[in-house]
Parts: structure tokens; C-alpha cells; sequence
């Protein structure tokens, strides 16, 4: 894993009301790593995962990425510096084509490419996340799986330097969940560096550097997978005293 910091959160804060949803969060995220951002539902792992993509402003704190503030910034605009993400709900346009879908997404990244050039490149990364032979198909077609790898292929078509996927492993079998696990890993063979919410421990033991644990709004473990998940205050907010 690199030293280098890529992406920083500094004492971010996300109030809705009177709730404190993010309570002054901090970390770094380190080129070509994974990061797992793991804990309970409620911790406000999405909320911090839609605070770095812009689609929810910071209430205070700032977050960076090569030494560009990032806060404060329209959606698009921080695409195009080079975070994408999928969703914890499956986010397509079901009016559109599956090769539709993933040309959208180049549209607002930094790899600007037209016409047939991008037909070609989008059918690339539909292929990549193994779909190949639908890309004329209505994404309403598709099954729910296949609507998640249509997701990641169009994050993956705004070239990305960091990839945001919030429970992307979540629903897959136990073969499917294998296939996810390695093209997880390919992101990172790629160069890219990838923020991971996910529950499946399986999958956070294979795939993380490091891992961030929330609960509450707030930090209360770093480090590794094995030394997070051996901390008795992840246990007990967390895993349950039955976990080994």
C-alpha cells in the first residue's frame, strides 16, 4: 500500500435538525488501498460516503482530494475530479439501454470521449464486470444483480480515481459474491483506490487495507481488519459478543 494520502476528511460534521449524524469525523485514505467503512445500520457510513461524493453538503470540517477542497463543490464537479460511487439502493435509468446507462457515466468524469469512441469504452467496462452480450438491452430488464454490475460499469466509465461502493456485495450468492470480491480487487490492481461499506466480513477480511469503524457519527476504531475486528468496543457496538 502507498503512504501517500489521496483523500482527507478533517472534522467533518453532518447535522439534519437537531441529529448529529456525522459528529467531527476524521481519516485519510491512502493511494491504491481499499478502505472498509464498517459498522451498525445508523453509524452514518452512507451519509460520510455521500458527503464525499457531494450529494449531501458538510455542515462544517472539509475534505480534500490531492490537495483540492472538495467541500462546497457541486455533484458534478466532483466527479470530474475523480470520485464515482454506486448505491446501497440500485440507482439505473430504466429508460435507457444498459450501454446507455454506462455512457452516462463517462459524460461526467474526466475521460471525455464521443460517438463511437465511447461506445467502444463503455462496452469495455460492461464487459469487465461481466456483462457482455446486453448492452442493447432496457436495464429494467435486468435482474437486480445485474443492475448492480450495470451500476459499477458506470462508475467505472468516468475513469475514477477513487470508487465509492456502498454495499455493492450485498444480495450475491456465495459463487457471485467470490466473482465480486476479485473484481473488487482488480479496481485496485487497476490503480484505482476504492472506499468499501459492506457487512460481509468475508469480504472485508479479504479485500481491506484498513478499515474505519463508525458508530453513531463518530470514529471509534482504525487500523487493520484483524485489529478492528478484535477491538472489544467494535465487538460490542458492533458484532455482537458471540463473534470470534
Amino acid at each position: 500500500m502507498s503512504s501517500a494520502v489521496l483523500l482527507e476528511v478533517r472534522k467533518v460534521v453532518k447535522r439534519f435538525g437537531g441529529l448529529v449524524a456525522i459528529n467531527g469525523v476524521s481519516f485519510d485514505v491512502h493511494e491504491h488501498e481499499v478502505l472498509g467503512l464498517i459498522g451498525p445500520n445508523g453509524s452514518g457510513k452512507t451519509t460520510m460516503m455521500n458527503l464525499i461524493s457531494g450529494a449531501l453538503p458538510a455542515t462544517d470540517g472539509y475534505i480534500a482530494m490531492d490537495d483540492k477542497l472538495l467541500t462546497d463543490l457541486p455533484t458534478r464537479k466532483i466527479a470530474r475530479a475523480g470520485i464515482a460511487r454506486t448505491f446501497q439502493l440500485v440507482k439505473v435509468i430504466p429508460s435507457m439501454t444498459v450501454l446507455e446507462n454506462v455512457m452516462a457515466g463517462a459524460v461526467f468524469g474526466h475521460k471525455k470521449l464521443w460517438g463511437h469512441a465511447l461506445a467502444v469504452y463503455a462496452e469495455r467496462q460492461l464487459e469487465r464486470v461481466g456483462l457482455f452480450g446486453v448492452s442493447h438491452k432496457p436495464t429494467a430488464d435486468l435482474t437486480y444483480i445485474d443492475q448492480k454490475r450495470v451500476e459499477l460499469a458506470r462508475a467505472l466509465a468516468s475513469d475514477p480515481k477513487v470508487i465509492l461502493l456502498d454495499e455493492w456485495l450485498a444480495g450475491l450468492n456465495p459463487t457471485e459474491l467470490q466473482t465480486g470480491i476479485e473484481l473488487i480487487r482488480s479496481l485496485r490492481d487497476d490503480g484505482r483506490t476504492v472506499i468499501l461499506v459492506e457487512h460481509v466480513m468475508d469480504a472485508i477480511r479479504s479485500l481491506c487495507d484498513r478499515c474505519v469503524v463508525m458508530s453513531t457519527g463518530n470514529i471509534i476504531a482504525q487500523g487493520t481488519p484483524a485489529e478492528v475486528l478484535a477491538d472489544p468496543q467494535v465487538i460490542e457496538a458492533y458484532l455482537g459478543e458471540d463473534y470470534e
